[in-house]
């Protein structure tokens, strides 16, 4: 199971909303990273659909979570529910991500789990 997660939006540190923020400062930063696939912009937040294939690359960065608390508290704020998928606004999957550095790091990533915009 993933330690790491990949962060393309909101769930930034820097950037996450008042509600979350303060689970968001838990993570650890590792580093930037990319992960095949299409950034959708939903309006208050974007939305990531995963392709291996795809010619486009999802820039974001990695962090390590520091516990399954903290795992919990950002799959409740994601609306992905373990025991309910189809009802997630987004799913937690796993994905390899590429670091700057070239080497490869398998992460967690929140994926949007709604028909196209």
């Amino acid at each position: 199971m993933p330690t790491h997660l990949f962060i393309y939006g909101t769930l930034h540190p820097d950037r996450a909303p008042a509600e979350i923020a303060p689970v968001a400062r838990r993570l650890t930063r590792i580093g930037p990273g990319t992960i095949r696939g299409t950034l959708l912009d939903l309006g208050e937040y974007p939305g990531a659909i995963l392709d291996e294939v795809a010619p486009t690359l999802i820039p974001g960065e990695v962090f390590l979570i520091p516990d399954a608390e903290t795992l919990a508290a950002l799959d409740a704020y994601e609306d992905y529910r373990p025991h309910d998928p189809a009802s997630s606004l987004f799913l937690r999957e796993k994905a390899v991500v590429t670091l700057d550095d070239g080497a490869h790091q398998t992460c967690w990533v929140y994926t949007y789990n709604r028909d196209l915009p």
